[in-house]
């Protein structure tokens, strides 16, 4: 029940994300300064964690034995996850936003297959690729009608233009978020905490936010004071506490993959949050009667894909990639 609780409370840190960045868009930010800007905060409160925790020589060495794996795939967990839903805040609103990234609660378990399980059997461990959990996946598919139901009257006056700009990013950032974050538990093997897992997935995703930033710098201009404030929020919010917790639940069940979507699910919880502070902040339109019934199906979406992840034994199945069944230094 822990990884779920972390999951949650990962949620309603991440959804300051769609808020803040809508905000930023609605006052003439450029996502460009959105999306830098944050990871660019997110490194001093990371850096000071993993000093004062002593864990910053480990990590680095770490680091500069796999200094490509390290940087692929952080680019891929979190450039391209981050840099499209900061580019599609330019084009639809932030519900839309916060309900389509729920896709990754099933891009998240049709990424399976991309890993290795070790399964015990009465002639010991075998490997073998891992299967889309179909259980669990079921379960998402009720989170995501009620997610449908939410958006449903929204959703029809939605341009064509608002739909491609604002969802498709998204969905490419619904799988590139899971990848990154899978693909670099197995580069990390266990060795790393989930501070030390954060700070250097930020230090190797920073020459893409460089790159950008100076894009940015010689075609739009610089960011605005209001934008640096908002964005120094999400790194906090965002950046630094939801993604610890987040991390922090995959690391606790990561030898299960039916309980790895489970926790990826909770990320539904986000639109809820999101519709919440959109009132609050934004003073957007109180949602209607369909909507909340649309809320109710995602929490009973949640609690039963919960308890089909916990009928499972992790003793007798875990995964992995094959790179870690070898010890060495990554």
């Amino acid at each position: 029940m822990r990884p779920i609780i972390l999951g949650i409370l990962a949620a309603f840190f991440f959804a300051f994300t769609f808020i803040f960045n809508r905000s930023m868009d609605q006052a003439g930010g450029s996502w460009i300064w959105s999306a830098s800007l944050r990871y660019f905060f997110m490194v001093p409160f990371l850096f000071t964690i993993v000093m004062g925790r002593k864990n910053l020589r480990p990590l680095l060495v770490e680091m500069k034995n796999r200094p490509s794996g390290w940087f692929i795939w952080s680019t891929v967990g979190f450039g391209l996850f981050y840099g499209p839903i900061c580019f599609s805040a330019a084009y639809a609103p932030g519900w839309l936003i916060a309900a389509t990234w729920q896709v990754t609660i099933i891009s998240g378990s049709l990424l399976a297959p991309l890993f290795y399980e070790i399964v015990m059997t009465d002639k010991g461990p075998i490997q073998k690729k891992g299967r889309i959990p179909f259980k669990g996946l079921g379960m998402s598919l009720i989170i995501l009608l009620g997610i449908i139901l939410m958006q449903l009257e929204q959703a029809n006056h939605i341009s064509n233009a608002a739909i491609a700009l604002g969802v498709l990013p998204v969905l490419i950032a619904s799988f590139a978020y899971p990848l990154g974050n899978r693909k670099m538990m197995d580069i990390c093997g266990g060795r790393l905490d989930v501070f030390q897992r954060v700070l250097g997935m930020t230090l190797a995703s920073l020459p893409l936010w460089v790159v950008l930033s100076v894009y940015g710098f010689f075609t739009i201009g610089p960011p605005s004071k209001g934008q640096i404030v908002q964005s120094g929020l999400v790194a906090v919010t965002s950046g630094v506490i939801a993604t610890i917790l987040f991390f922090k639940a995959t690391d606790l069940v990561r030898g299960n993959m039916q309980k790895l979507a489970a926790v990826e699910a909770t990320q539904s919880i986000e639109v809820l949050f999101a519709v919440i502070g959109e009132l609050l902040i934004l003073n957007t339109v109180f949602p209607t009667e369909l909507s909340w019934f649309g809320m109710v199906l995602v929490m009973v979406g949640m609690i039963l894909h919960s308890f089909f992840s916990h009928k499972s034994n992790p003793k007798n199945h875990r995964s992995e990639s094959p790179e870690i069944t070898v010890p060495r230094n990554v």
